[in-house]
């Protein structure tokens, strides 16, 4: 096995837990301000600890609702918040099956601009060639695991 192929499965291996985990969207107003309040402290308490306003920390909870807080800042609040910040891009799909799907589509765009070049010099190419000819060269693409694929 190459290293690129184990570098994947345990990529994949470790983004399949948070792909199967259900978890809640965010509430509307945010984390911090959920947690703040479930716990019923004040944004002045929670400003303290950061060494913050009151009204610092309600810009923060509105930075974050609108998706513009950094993850440094998150992190400090979730030490405030006696919290754990913990944060993934989880793929949609697996990285192996986004890696196939598109070394397929590489591959088809290729073949297909040669077999169109071709038919305008009427030199048709068999349909069942050009499938064999996209598989064979989806595998090289994702055998060489070149930057290709993202061109």
């Amino acid at each position: 096995m190459s290293y690129n192929t184990l570098k994947i499965r345990q990529i994949d291996a470790a983004l399949a837990l948070w792909r199967k985990a259900a978890l809640p969207p965010r509430p509307g107003k945010g984390w911090i301000h959920a947690i703040r309040t479930a716990l019923s402290m004040s944004s002045a308490a929670l400003g303290a600890r950061l060494g913050m306003t009151g009204a610092g920390v309600l810009s923060l909870e509105a930075s974050e609702a609108a998706d513009s807080i950094t993850l440094g800042t998150l992190r400090k609040v979730a030490t405030a918040l006696d919290c754990e910040l913990q944060y993934a891009l989880v793929p949609k799909h697996g990285i192996a099956e986004t890696l196939q799907k598109r070394a397929k589509e590489v591959a088809r765009e290729r073949v297909l601009r040669v077999s169109h070049t071709m038919a305008l010099e009427e030199q048709f190419v068999d349909s069942e060639l050009t499938r064999t000819q996209i598989e064979e060269l989806a595998e090289t693409l994702l055998r060489k695991q070149t930057k290709e694929l993202w061109r």
